[in-house]
């Protein structure tokens, strides 16, 4: 693979480690594969290929595979758990796992030992999902990685990004290394992995997934969502991990839909809303055109495209640092600055710009976010879903990102169509939509009414149903 020309094949779809989530469910369950056969053919490639990639910060293979003969005994007496039922996945290395340690992509923790799962690795279990491992991160889940650990290579061309925290996940996932995993998203840790590596990634609202044993960055930010092929793959790992936990009040006690219910690949009759001056200026050539292709599909499947205002962002991407910052070094509480000398410069930074604010500081910020979150929740009421690019900048390199964290005008411009609704606690869903003229992955983004992700799984499906990107995979 060349790496100023990354490679792409979608007769790679055939292998069976390029096999959508829940297509693998049902041959597993329908007994022509085992769990056992298909972990280990994923735990032989993640041998392979790993080396290079660097996605995974812990493999699990003894685990994964007692859990995978667990899975087919359970299978082959008729006890099926649901479609996530014997099929390996990896979750992020901020989720807590009583067999591994959790070390969230900082060397200050590579020891810590949990007592017990997070909850969203506790559900994944009880659905009968299979751990393959702990998939790596930027330090603490904010933008760069630590210094001493080597950041995950984009398997589309090693000179690509390959998105910030939730990077493991990203990289994980395209190359076929899982067939789903868990990612965060902060600021946009969910969204720019899965556009940078060509794969589905859903944002839930704030408040419909547990965050109890979840590494913390930014508390009321913080956003824990499945990473995987397609968006039914999405679908079926959210209805997993979705829910009420006792163990976190912040966890809305709705009911989980069926998110794999009512799948019909049409948009017909819903209103997709566009702010066009917004969604194209200061945004690339490849982001531009894969919206507007995009919008075109929308159309097809009998979408009514409506065109709209959104509410000015500037202030969220200003004051999402300072805020994020405050979050963070609460976080932090005990180890910074005690123990200052162990942290990169990037999160470091961000902690001393969170100790920095003042009390003032901080309730104009909530304020300025209480009023914005209100003009958007006001925005759908004449719509039902927006359209918007998954980042300004289409493939940037490894070398243009540099150290993001310190460049705060690279990293606001990133942040302009994800993190407003981080602010917000908005769901989305970014699906695969094209590529740059260098062969990277371009996305672009769906997003919804708070705890409405079924409808987003419903359009993402439609999309995909008219769409070949998210079966385009590299050639590795």
């Amino acid at each position: 693979m060349s790496n100023s020309q990354p490679q792409q094949s979608s007769a790679g779809s055939d292998a069976l480690h390029y096999r959508e989530l829940i297509e693998v469910g049902r041959l597993i369950h329908s007994g022509q594969l085992s769990s056992v056969e298909v972990t280990q053919a994923e735990l032989g490639r993640i041998a392979a290929v790993d080396g290079k990639l660097r996605s995974y910060a812990h493999v699990m293979a003894d685990a994964a595979l007692a859990q995978a003969a667990a899975a087919d005994a359970e299978i082959a007496a008729g006890r099926k758990r649901g479609p996530l039922h014997g099929v390996p996945i990896a979750v992020k290395d901020l989720c807590w796992t009583d067999d591994a340690p959790t070390a969230a992509g900082m060397p200050i923790h590579q020891d810590f030992r949990p007592a017990e799962d997070a909850t969203v690795v506790k559900r994944l279990k009880a659905a009968g999902a299979v751990i393959l491992g702990k998939l790596q991160l930027t330090e603490g889940a904010y933008s760069d990685h630590h210094p001493d650990i080597t950041p995950p290579r984009n398997p589309w061309g090693a000179e690509i990004w390959s998105g910030a925290s939730s990077s493991g996940s990203g990289v994980a996932t395209a190359a076929g290394l899982c067939y789903g995993s868990l990612g965060s998203d902060t600021g946009g840790s969910i969204r720019f992995p899965s556009a940078a590596n060509g794969i589905t990634g859903l944002k839930p609202t704030w408040g419909r997934v547990s965050r109890f044993g979840v590494f913390e960055l930014a508390a009321t930010l913080d956003h824990i969502g499945p990473m995987a092929r397609s968006a039914a793959d999405c679908g079926a790992m959210l209805g997993a991990i979705a829910g009420a936990d006792p163990n976190d009040p912040t966890a809305v006690p709705l009911a989980v839909p069926d998110y794999l219910a009512g799948l019909d690949g049409s948009l017909k009759g819903l209103r997709i809303g566009i702010d066009r001056r917004w969604t194209s200026e200061g945004v690339d050539e490849a982001a531009t055109t894969a919206l507007a292709d995009a919008l075109a599909v929308v159309k097809t499947l009998g979408g009514e495209v409506r065109e709209i205002t959104f509410p000015d962002i500037t202030a969220m991407v200003e004051d999402w640092f300072p805020l994020c910052g405050i979050e963070t070094a609460v976080a932090h509480e005990a180890t910074y600055p005690a123990r200052k000398e162990a942290y990169g410069p990037s999160l470091a930074g961000l902690i001393d710009l969170g100790r920095g604010q003042s009390a003032m500081d901080y309730q104009k910020i909530v304020l300025r976010r209480e009023d914005f979150r209100g003009r958007v929740r006001a925005l759908f009421a004449d719509i039902d879903l927006l359209m918007v690019p998954a980042q300004s900048f289409s493939g940037p390199t490894i070398t243009t990102m540099g150290s993001l964290g310190e460049n705060p005008g690279l990293i606001g411009g990133l942040l302009q169509f994800t993190c407003p609704f981080d602010m917000t606690g908005s769901p989305t869903i970014t699906l695969p939509a094209g590529f740059t003229s260098a062969g990277a992955p371009v996305g672009i983004q769906f997003v919804g009414r708070h705890f409405d992700e079924a409808l987003l799984v419903k359009a993402g499906d439609a999309f995909q149903r008219m769409t070949d990107w998210h079966q385009r995979h590299p050639a590795l």
